[in-house]
């Protein structure tokens, strides 16, 4: 039998062997049972693993930032157990080695049995979308700042890689500013680390991802004009994997140059505003499959109360290099039927490099005539168009542009 080097790396990691990675040499964290780790008991550190740090309001670190502060800037693995609570503080993590956050749960299959939130209120005004947001995973200030314009900020080819296995479960995040889209407030933001996520929650109204948006747009329950709102931003040489997550938001809320897969993970609309995806592309020496790909997930609006049938749309390029896929998702009747826009009547930002596409999506939000009809805007795939997108280990690179960098997403979840 004949083993390739994707094969061969995870045994390795499971034995405990560092691995090159991303110009980086790590271990993974020790096995141990996740699930009796993050349970309530009288000692909460019982099943986990030795040194495993704690959280809460009474233990010797009371925020998670602080807990963060404390590990060795190395490439040693960590984990901090983060104790029930809201904690009102921004989370920045700039250690290479790998890191895994838990929050204590009875149920680590359920976000929304979460009992841990993270919170921050802001929007950026006019600073960088990057001050904004609830956590931040980079390796240092450069490599997360978003810019502006269809290029973004100038981050160096010299710039250091930072987690090479960042990962959080059952934890929420929201940046609640205001209650509806004020500019952009981030939840997450991160750039030059490989960052996953499970049972998680994104809760903001703009840029819930990052990239930013400064078109205005009238707030369909106020009348009032308003800065377009990001929620997540994962930029450049990023990689960030959802799983059975929550992300609710109201504008671009999915933005930036990285590359970001959402699987088993539910959508939520608090309104419309641009689209759900805004995404930039970059050029490379190599091909790249830079992009944003929700899969087998749910797409609808955040309660029945919205009146926004047929006003969301799937996205709109933030640059004309866009690549966002949905695929095998359930969308509900918020969703123009068109699917994807232009970006602007005077700046449509659409090319035949832009990559705004479907494959496979079902319910009422899926209106297979006005899609083909929009096209080259909206692009209906085939079984082959849609194959070489198919699986995280198609999508995800390293920084070489070699594919299959997944070794860091936890698979079991």
């Amino acid at each position: 039998m004949r083993l390739s080097i994707l094969s061969i790396v995870p045994l390795l990691a499971t034995l405990g062997f560092s691995i090159p990675l991303q110009s980086q040499s790590y271990k993974r964290a020790p096995n141990f049972n996740r699930a009796a780790c993050q349970a309530p008991t009288l000692d909460p550190l019982q099943g986990c693993p030795k040194d495993t740090v704690l959280v809460g309001p009474s233990a010797k670190y009371q925020t998670v930032q602080s807990a963060v502060s404390s590990l060795a800037n190395g490439t040693s693995p960590a984990v901090i157990l983060v104790l029930p609570g809201t904690y009102t503080e921004q989370v920045n993590v700039t250690r290479a080695g790998p890191l895994y956050l838990l929050g204590q749960t009875n149920n680590t299959k359920s976000q929304p049995s979460n009992t841990v939130t993270v919170l921050w209120r802001a929007i950026a005004g006019t600073g960088d979308n990057a001050y904004t947001s609830v956590l931040t995973v980079a390796p240092n200030l450069n490599a997360s700042l978003t810019g502006s314009g269809p290029t973004g900020w100038p981050v160096l080819e010299s710039n250091p890689f930072g987690n090479v296995d960042f990962r959080v479960y059952n934890m929420d995040f929201v940046n609640d500013y205001a209650p509806y889209s004020d500019g952009p407030s981030l939840t997450l933001s991160m750039g030059y680390a490989n960052a996953g996520f499970y049972h998680c929650g994104f809760f903001s109204y703009q840029d819930t991802v990052s990239e930013t948006v400064m078109s205005q747009q009238l707030l369909p329950e106020t009348g009032e004009s308003t800065q377009l709102i990001l929620q997540i931003y994962v930029g450049k040489i990023g990689s960030a994997y959802f799983s059975k997550c929550t992300i609710a938001g109201q504008t671009d809320f999915l933005y930036g140059f990285g590359t970001t897969w959402i699987q088993n993970s539910t959508l939520l609309m608090r309104s419309c505003g641009g689209g759900i995806t805004a995404w930039k592309g970059t050029n490379t020496t190599f091909a790249n499959k830079y992009g944003v790909y929700i899969n087998d997930g749910t797409v609808r609006k955040a309660n029945d109360s919205l009146s926004i049938k047929g006003k969301c749309a799937l996205g709109r390029p933030w640059n004309s290099l866009h690549r966002s896929i949905f695929s095998n998702n359930y969308l509900d009747d918020s969703i123009q039927p068109n699917g994807y826009i232009i970006w602007g009547s005077t700046d449509p930002r659409i090319t035949n490099q832009t990559f705004q596409a479907e494959y496979n999506d079902f319910g009422p939000g899926v209106n297979i005539t006005a899609r083909l009809a929009a096209y080259p805007v909206t692009r209906e795939l085939t079984r082959d168009e849609y194959e070489p997108y198919s699986a995280p280990e198609k999508v995800f690179q390293y920084r070489d542009g070699r594919f299959g960098n997944v070794q860091w997403i936890d698979t079991s979840v």
